[in-house]
């Protein structure tokens, strides 16, 4: 798994499409980033509060929460709310 403790929000500039977004968790847990929607699929990675993302702007509900998909830095599906999207 690639270490992320520093995040090139330059990089983020030429990822076409969706919406910049902060990371926010309310705890000092990272967020986990998963292939699938859903507390069941496989975690691929986890961002610190703070990460800034590229969210798609695609969104699914499983296992009774909104999930919305994300580009960059890695590539998966974290909880909408974690981003500041609604529950």
């Amino acid at each position: 798994m690639k270490e992320m403790n520093t995040i090139n929000v330059e990089a983020l500039e030429d990822v076409i499409g969706g919406a910049k977004r902060t990371v926010h968790t309310g705890t000092t847990q990272n967020a986990a980033v998963r292939v699938k929607p859903g507390v069941s699929s496989k975690q691929i990675g986890s961002l610190p509060n703070g990460t800034k993302v590229n969210a798609t702007g695609a969104f699914k509900r499983a296992g009774g929460r909104n999930w919305a998909q994300i580009n960059a830095p890695v590539k998966g599906w974290i909880k909408a709310s974690i981003i500041g999207y609604a529950r």
